[in-house]
């Protein structure tokens, strides 16, 4: 495990309006807390959800850096290096 992310050059979005995983609303199902993508903004599912769209959106397209959309956090999340890689505020 790094100390420091490396990928932080990746961040082309940095907040969304979008308060709901399109991915679970499509099939029903319901999610826990949402991520957002910072290389293309996509909303995703935690992992303590069900269906973990968002880990999943990183396999799929290996977009690295994510942060939490969840009301009072800022915190930033790197898939490749496994660390937390900051904070941004929207």
């Amino acid at each position: 495990m790094k100390e420091e992310c490396t990928h932080l050059d990746q961040i082309k979005v940095r907040s969304t309006d979008k308060h709901v995983c399109e991915e679970c609303v499509k099939t029903g199902d319901k999610w826990v807390h949402l991520r957002m993508c910072l290389v293309c903004g996509k909303v995703g599912c935690c992992d303590s959800s069900k269906n973990t769209h968002a880990t999943k959106h990183f396999h799929s397209t290996k977009h690295p850096v994510m942060r939490s959309v969840e009301r009072g956090e800022s915190w930033v999340w790197c898939y490749i290096d496994e660390i937390q890689a900051g904070e941004i505020t929207a």
